[in-house]
């Protein structure tokens, strides 16, 4: 891009836009070195985090600040749908989400949606939605699946940010196949017991050799793949702790009073991880081999 057409950034308007187009600048920082490119690129990675967890910031926002008794006479489940739309069509218009990525969110809401409806049934009642909602389907609050679709968001939004590749990625069907079953799992373990033990060892071996190439701010970084599944369902699982606080669900033993969520939930919400993950990279894959004329 020429001097004449390149406009700087502190000429741009304030905008969420703009800090995009700032992030998504990788141009070589030279001049840093030592403690100071550690100190930058740290930061970086914290700003390309929090903005990858926009729509995660402003539907938790909203869970845990409405009250129990709703708003303006609107029951806080619905409420929290109508915020939860009025988010996403913002993001949208905004330019900070594009319809295909609306999409998949989409499809991470029916799926979350679906699992919803099991847990939650007569015969399973792994949880519950205690209170009053007109936007109840099966006993589930239509926002629920939005919680879901919350992980797929942050998946996105931290994939194109942070201009995320993967190394020694295991073959795309053998990928979907094990995200098949883990999603599975969460279905049948009522019946014919938990296989999420052995599933687990099947992905530690699956992407034991992957992991995750990051630019925080002008060079390449790494991790393992496997690393940064356990540390987003940590925090995933931290959440649900808080969640659970407000009473947005109970588990069956908080009924009477509150508890810290099982520590097994933390490996659940990690498969559920690899499971949103997976479907993120089978699409970006499928994308790229599909031709589109101009």
């Amino acid at each position: 891009m020429t001097n004449s057409t390149r406009v700087p950034l502190k000429s741009v308007p304030l905008s969420l836009v703009a800090l995009d187009g700032h992030l998504l600048d990788f141009g070589l920082r030279p001049k840093l070195t030592g403690m100071r490119r550690f100190t930058v690129e740290f930061f970086y990675f914290g700003v390309k985090e929090a903005r990858a967890c926009l729509f995660v910031a402003l539907f938790f926002t909203a869970v845990f600040a409405l009250p129990r008794s709703g708003l303006f006479g609107i029951p806080r489940y619905d409420a929290l749908l109508i915020i939860a739309i009025a988010i996403q069509s913002w993001m949208i218009w905004a330019k900070l989400e594009t319809w295909d990525e609306l999409k998949a969110i989409c499809l991470f809401h029916v799926i979350g949606f679906v699992l919803e409806v099991f847990k939650t049934s007569a015969g399973v009642q792994s949880w519950a939605y205690p209170d009053f909602a007109y936007s109840k389907l099966f006993g589930v609050p239509l926002f629920s699946g939005f919680m879901y679709a919350a992980v797929g968001s942050y998946v996105i939004q931290a994939w194109r940010l942070l201009d995320v590749r993967i190394r020694h990625h295991p073959p795309y069907w053998m990928a979907g196949l094990n995200a098949l079953v883990i999603y599975g799992n969460f279905f049948t373990h009522h019946y014919i017991g938990d296989y999420r033990g052995y599933i687990a060892a099947c992905t530690l071996g699956l992407y034991a050799r992957a992991s995750v190439v990051f630019r925080p701010l002008d060079r390449d970084r790494n991790m393992p793949l496997l690393l940064a599944f356990v540390l987003i369902g940590f925090f995933i699982w931290l959440a649900e702790n808080v969640s659970t606080f407000f009473s947005v669900w109970s588990y069956p033993n908080q009924i009477g009073a509150w508890a810290v969520v099982h520590l097994g939930k933390w490996s659940s919400w990690s498969l559920l991880v690899i499971m949103t993950f997976t479907i993120v990279a089978n699409l970006k894959h499928i994308k790229e081999r599909i031709h589109i004329p101009p």
